[in-house]
């Protein structure tokens, strides 16, 4: 099959790499077309030569287009998928840093909160510049598949101002589904879902083993598991109160509602740090700097390192390449997918983006009815809803009333702040976010004429949060690695002399 697959953002090397895998697993894809974008010339270069050097070792004849010019890598490509992190690490360290001054601790500060609604007008305003490039080179039919964050925000933003085809995807369902599995004591194939919402916020409202209900035993199940009671508190205690299971690990979970951590001395109750995704204050920012570095340094270790094998049996669980081989072969797949609601899910509105099952084949993506949402679910997918839309529109207008109102109404920015406060916390992170904001002109400079007249608020100046660890140097990440390798080896020497 000849068709052209483009990556935006295809310098973030987890995604694109395993990206490339799925798709060149499958055998009538052996010979597309594919090509790679991205802002930064460095990580670009280093990613396409890994990858490259994959897709060589797999024996395919594919040749990565690699180039910094996004319209020419879109020109006539069918599919696209997008990954990039608007800003990179120095504007997800300000979503961080800035709202910890105000009291909102966040975990990873991509999807809600203070952190994800500026992830989301940065993302947004860049969104509409790929859009229009998309329109203007790509294929006509083309399928935005988007994997950034905020998700829901994003796609939205596509599907109504961006004029192209977008559906949001991710991977939190299949996670949770294996959690399931597993705390009942199945294999995951042994366990049918159907699991609806928004993304980050879905739930699963129906579980079946051998046709019985499962979804009353899950609570139990969950309690008894020793691992799931210490990571996942926030998720357990939300299934103890709404009567289901959320996909959203217990981090994720804990700052888009207002409940588990709004008082520092309570937010301990509720995490652990012995994992980042379990809670930790700015968890995902510390793992990425210390990603980052490591990529840099470790690089030419990876081109030693055997390569990734292609194949059936080496895919991931990420969608996009399972719809991509829907739409093209025929072969039906099912899956969760971020689609406009449209009458979906019934009792949330019908502009928002809804996280449902659904199918692609031949004919396109289909999406069944699923019908309500138990009341409670609904109520928390409701309260998202609202900061989604005030955040879409602001970011969209350059609204800054919008956007502070969109603030006011997150659960957990409004169970810490108080309205004088989220003024200026605004304030403070439209300045932070000028050069990514190009919608805020005016706002902005009215916002620095506002700082600089002085008589502000007090903050808490260096405050940490919660449960915050140390970014660890480069040599300590070396001397981990080697700790643990030699861990290993030595592990594996004892399985083989018994």
């Amino acid at each position: 099959m000849a068709f052209k697959v483009t990556i935006v953002g295809a310098g973030s090397i987890g995604f694109t790499r395993w990206i490339m895998r799925d798709l060149l697993s499958v055998p009538e894809f052996r010979a597309i077309e594919v090509a790679f974008t991205d802002i930064s010339e460095g990580n670009l270069a280093m990613v396409a030569e890994l990858c490259q050097r994959d897709i060589e070792a797999n024996g395919l004849p594919v040749r990565i287009q690699s180039t910094t010019d996004r319209r020419e890598a879109l020109r006539g490509a069918k599919y696209v998928f997008c990954t990039f992190r608007v800003g990179g690490l120095d504007a997800f360290e300000t979503d961080i840093e800035i709202p910890l001054k105000y009291g909102i601790d966040q975990c990873v500060g991509d999807t809600l909160s203070a952190g994800g609604i500026m992830y989301g007008q940065r993302g947004i305003a860049e969104m509409m510049s790929l859009c229009r490039d998309i329109r203007e080179t790509a294929a006509k039919d083309v399928l935005l598949l988007n994997h950034a964050n905020p998700l829901a925000m994003l796609t939205w933003a596509c599907n109504k101002y961006g004029g192209v085809n977008t559906v949001g995807l991710c991977h939190g369902v299949q996670g949770g589904h294996h959690q399931i599995a597993s705390a009942l004591g199945l294999k995951q194939e042994e366990v049918d879902i159907i699991c609806a919402g928004i993304n980050h916020q879905t739930w699963y409202v129906q579980v079946r083993y051998q046709g019985e209900d499962m979804t009353g035993k899950l609570l139990e199940a969950f309690e008894n598991d020793p691992y799931m009671r210490e990571f996942e508190k926030v998720r357990i205690d939300m299934l103890r109160r709404f009567g289901y299971y959320s996909t959203e690990s217990n981090g994720h979970l804990s700052e888009y509602v207002p409940w588990y951590r709004k008082r520092p001395d309570e937010i301990m109750d509720w995490i652990d740090i012995r994992g980042w995704i379990a809670g930790e204050t700015g968890g995902y920012l510390r793992i990425c700097m210390e990603e980052r570095e490591w990529f840099k340094a470790d690089f030419p270790n990876w081109l030693k390192a055997p390569a990734v094998v292609y194949g059936p049996d080496e895919r991931g669980v990420e969608h996009g390449s399972y719809i991509v081989e829907a739409l093209e072969t025929g072969r039906l797949y099912r899956g969760h997918f971020n689609v406009v609601n449209n009458g979906i899910i019934s009792n949330l509105p019908s502009d928002a983006i809804v996280e449902a099952p659904g199918y692609a084949d031949a004919s396109g993506i289909h999406m069944p009815v699923v019908g309500e949402l138990p009341l409670g679910p609904a109520a928390v997918c409701q309260a998202s809803i609202s900061v989604q839309r005030l955040a879409v529109e602001a970011a969209i207008h350059g609204d800054d009333l919008l956007l502070r109102q969109a603030f006011m109404m997150d659960p957990l920015v409004g169970a810490v702040c108080n309205p004088p406060e989220i003024w200026q916390l605004v304030d403070e992170m439209l300045i932070a976010g000028e050069k990514w904001l190009p919608q805020y002109g005016e706002a902005i400079a009215k916002a620095k004429t506002r700082q600089a007249a002085g008589g502000l608020l007090p903050t808490r100046e260096g405050y940490r949060g919660a449960a915050r660890l140390r970014t660890r140097t480069l040599e300590e990440l070396k001397a981990e690695r080697e700790s643990w390798a030699k861990h290993l080896s030595a592990a594996d020497q004892v399985q083989l002399e018994h």
